[in-house]
């Protein structure tokens, strides 16, 4: 009798659950994104070989459960010919998250649609000393948790002040979290404190003027975890403006931890462990 290789299991998206040669099965995708297709032929696996029914897990992922040992690879074959794929599990890059971006949401910055799928091309299911999380949010909004991640990247937008088409009106000054923006209508002088800028991009989309323009970018946190351990992912980038600069960093990244982890030790602990410096010293020479 042939033993069973859960580990390998495990590996390619099937999860041992408690009930005997049984599996939920995690099915792949990217940013949240699956089709009016994919979503057909997920019905129709749960129905012919699960319960009839999905679980939606907190990554933006679906898992089918109680697929049996015996029709594993039926139920492969038969995702395929629908469009879709197992997901993945184990130490590796797991499923990049993400919001619906400036595509669709208002207060979006980015377009987090086209740079998940990028992610996934790039860097989805990379071998690594331990598991390793993407998550990709639109603005400071944060809907998604950024910093929850092992690398976040979060919608910003550095804005700037054009004098001569500002009409004073303070709703700036008023939309702004930070009061980072003073305005003083009488006189009509305003006062914009860089240095407390958040790079929310309010002021932006609030001036009935277009008096203020902003440029957008791509804040990056380092370090996120949260299971048994919680720990926030730390901001010491400045604002990043090229994708191609952000996927050089998250490179150096990756070699980082593939370096200098031990093996089962997440990207946060890793960073305590041999310190902060030493990432920032690598990540110094891309910016």
């Amino acid at each position: 009798m042939t033993a069973i290789n859960y580990k390998e299991l495990k590996k390619g998206g099937f999860m041992k659950q408690i009930q005997k040669d049984h599996f939920s099965m995690r099915l792949k995708s990217v940013g949240g994104h699956l089709t009016g297709q994919q979503l057909q032929t997920i019905q129709a696996i749960a129905e012919k070989y699960g319960q009839g029914y999905v679980h939606l897990t907190s990554r933006q992922g679906v898992e089918i459960p109680f697929i049996k040992l015996e029709d594993i690879d039926q139920v492969k074959r038969e995702l395929a010919d629908g469009g879709v794929q197992v997901g993945v599990c184990g130490p590796r890059v797991r499923t990049i998250t993400a919001c619906q971006g400036k595509n669709i949401c208002p207060s979006g910055l980015i377009d987090t649609t086209v740079l998940a799928k990028e992610f996934d091309e790039r860097y989805g299911g990379r071998e690594l000393p331990h598991k390793f999380k993407f998550g990709i949010t639109g603005c400071r909004n944060n809907c998604l948790k950024a910093e929850e991640n092992d690398l976040g990247v979060k919608g910003g937008e550095q804005p700037s002040w054009l004098e001569s088409a500002c009409t004073f009106c303070g709703l700036c000054e008023a939309v702004c979290p930070v009061q980072a923006i003073k305005v003083q209508k009488t006189t009509k002088k305003l006062e914009f404190m860089k240095a407390h800028c958040i790079y929310c991009g309010k002021c932006v989309k609030a001036c009935p003027a277009s008096a203020w323009t902003g440029k957008s970018g791509f804040i990056v946190s380092f370090g996120g975890l949260y299971g048994n351990r919680i720990a926030i992912g730390q901001n010491f980038l400045p604002i990043i403006f090229s994708t191609e600069v952000l996927h050089q960093v998250i490179e150096i990244t990756l070699e980082f931890f593939a370096k200098h982890a031990k093996q089962g030790e997440r990207f946060a602990s890793t960073l305590d462990r041999v310190g902060w410096d030493l990432l920032k010293k690598e990540l110094a020479v891309v910016l």
